[in-house]
């Protein structure tokens, strides 16, 4: 039986695109379905999370998830990365086995799993999800197209740094075209800088996004309602007053 993406929790954005904001940290996950494939943009803060988002991007797509993005590296987005074992995982340059961020036993892993149990995570969740993580084996530089199938068409682009050191996006074309923003764009609260943010080059990141989408695409921020670029302009403008930026 069909079902839709309301059914499961899921806003539909465009045509066999979506998004799920997930309980917790307000974290979202985002779905682009083809005719040959399916692309999963982020995959939640645990194991069961990142379970639960698979069962439902199969059922909405007939299929398993065949390629992951992590727009960053921090636990909310990719602590349910292992639920998408047999996946195409890609992230952007240096997000993977090159400076091993998830390589087993590393400080990336640990430091991980202690911000999620600072966070609220429960510390048997967090340590399930550290151990299973997987290097990132796609590693975008610049951009990098998918072909996922029936004229769908998917653009990963490495913007970064701003949020973190290693910022991917993900653009799908269409009318309107949709951008997943990973926390370079936050809605639902102030844009969180930590130790592993680059202020003076998130302005310029923004500006990357907007070069992307255009003044008519929809843009999902990593946390809270879908925008549209005038609010990423202004969020490039406080960030680049807070930060002490020229722009």
């Amino acid at each position: 039986m069909t079902v839709t993406w309301e059914e499961l929790g899921w806003e539909r954005l465009a045509d066999g695109v979506g998004r799920r904001r997930l309980p917790g940290w307000d974290c979202t996950a985002g779905l682009v379905l083809g005719a040959e494939a399916a692309l999963m943009v982020d995959a939640g803060s645990s194991l069961d999370e990142g379970a639960r988002l698979r069962e439902g991007a199969r059922r909405l797509a007939g299929r398993r998830v065949t390629h992951l993005a992590l727009t960053h590296p921090h636990f909310d987005h990719v602590f349910g990365a292992a639920a998408f074992a047999d996946a195409e995982v890609y992230g952007a340059y240096g997000a993977g086995g090159t400076d091993a961020l998830f390589a087993p036993g590393g400080q990336g892993r640990e430091a991980l799993r202690a911000d999620a149990v600072a966070e609220g995570l429960d510390a048997g969740a967090a340590r399930a999800a550290a151990d299973a993580l997987a290097p990132v084996r796609h590693e975008v530089r610049g951009e990098r197209w998918l072909d996922l199938g029936g004229g769908r068409q998917v653009l990963l682009a490495d913007v970064g740094p701003g949020h973190t050191g290693h910022d991917l996006a993900v653009l799908v074309p269409g009318a309107p075209a949709v951008v997943f923003c990973g926390d370079l764009v936050e809605e639902s609260g102030e844009p969180q800088a930590g130790p592993d943010a680059a202020p003076g080059r998130w302005p310029d990141a923004l500006d990357r996004l907007l070069g992307l989408g255009g003044d008519d695409a929809l843009y999902v921020p990593g946390h809270g309602a879908v925008v549209d670029a005038a609010f990423v302009r202004a969020q490039r403008d406080a960030l680049a007053a807070r930060f002490g930026v020229s722009h």
